[in-house]
C-alpha cells in the first residue's frame, strides 16, 4: 500500500501566529517540531494499516521544515518546490492508494483561524465554480485529477469542516479552533495520538467512499490584494480582469487550473 502525505504548518496543534511558521524567528522551532511530531503520526498510522511506501510533501513555505531523520524509515521525503503545477501534491500519481493532509488550515475569507489564507497572503479569496476555495480542495482536486482519494485531514476546525462538506467520507482531527486572533488547541501529545488512531481507521476503511468527482468543468475566480498582482495576472491566457483586484479563469481540465494557480499566485 503507498500513501500520500501532504503536510502543512498553519494547522499544526497551538499554531496561533505568523512568527510561529516563520524560520526566521525563536517560536519557530516548537512548532517545526510539533509539524514533524504530527506527519510522523499520519505515518505511523499508515504503517499500522498496512502501508509499506509513503511519500511526504513538506507544503509549508519553504518545503524546508519537517525533521527528516524523526520520520518512520519507510517515508521518502519531499523538500523545497520543483517548479511543477502540483505544488502541494508533487508527486502524487495514480500509483498511490490513498491521500492524507496534515497541518490544513481554513481558506482565506473565512474567519476561523487568524492564520487563513488561501495559498499566499496577497490572495483575498479564491472561488472554484463559486465556492470559496481551500488549500485543502485545490489539494483535493489535484487528488481526484489522479484518481486518488483524500481520505484524512487534520488541522483547525475550520478546514474539517470544509473537507467534510466536499467530501462526507473523509475523516477528520481538529486539533484547534480559531476565535478571532486566537486559537483554542488540544494538548499536542493528544493530537499525535488522535492522527496516527484517525490515519489508522480511515485507511483500513472503505477509501473509495472518498474519491472526489470531478467537475466537467471549472470556474475559477482569484480576488487580490495589490490591483497590480490582478493586472499581471490577467495577461494570463485565458485569464480575464473582472474588477481591479479580481481575474476570472475557465478550464475544462483542472490540470489547467493548477497551471493557472502556478503562474498567477505572486
Amino acid at each position: 500500500m503507498k500513501i500520500y502525505i501532504t503536510a502543512d504548518i498553519e494547522g499544526i496543534t497551538g499554531a496561533a501566529h505568523w512568527d510561529e511558521t516563520d524560520k526566521k524567528n525563536a517560536d519557530y522551532g516548537e512548532f517545526r517540531e510539533q509539524m514533524t511530531a504530527e506527519v510522523a503520526a499520519a505515518c505511523e498510522g499508515a504503517l499500522n494499516a498496512g502501508a509499506s511506501d509513503i511519500w511526504v510533501k513538506d507544503a509549508h513555505w519553504t518545503g524546508r521544515n519537517i525533521l527528516p531523520s524523526k520520520l518512520p524509515r519507510q517515508v521518502r521525503l519531499v523538500r523545497e518546490w520543483s517548479g511543477h503545477p502540483f505544488e502541494m501534491m508533487q508527486e502524487l500519481d495514480q500509483t498511490f492508494y490513498a491521500a492524507l493532509a496534515i497541518g490544513y488550515h481554513s481558506r482565506a475569507a473565512s474567519g476561523t483561524s487568524p492564520l487563513a489564507h488561501t495559498m499566499n497572503t496577497n490572495v483575498t479569496y479564491i472561488k472554484i465554480n463559486g465556492q470559496y476555495a481551500a488549500e485543502f480542495m485545490i489539494s483535493a482536486y489535484t487528488a481526484g485529477l489522479v484518481g486518488v482519494p483524500m481520505v484524512f485531514v487534520s488541522g483547525d476546525a475550520g478546514v474539517c469542516q470544509e473537507a467534510q462538506e466536499l467530501i462526507p467520507n473523509l475523516s477528520t482531527v481538529a486539533v484547534m479552533q480559531g476565535m478571532g486572533s486566537s486559537t483554542i488547541s488540544i494538548h499536542p501529545q493528544l493530537a499525535v495520538e488522535q492522527i496516527r488512531l484517525g490515519v489508522e481507521k480511515a485507511l483500513k476503511g472503505d477509501v473509495a467512499k472518498c474519491c472526489l468527482q470531478m467537475p466537467g468543468h471549472f470556474s475559477i475566480e482569484v480576488s487580490y490584494r495589490k490591483h497590480a498582482s490582478a493586472y499581471h495576472a490577467s495577461f494570463f491566457p485565458g485569464v480575464t480582469l473582472k474588477e481591479p483586484h479580481t481575474v476570472k479563469f475557465e478550464a475544462e481540465n483542472y490540470f489547467e487550473v493548477l497551471r493557472f494557480f502556478s503562474f498567477c499566485m505572486d
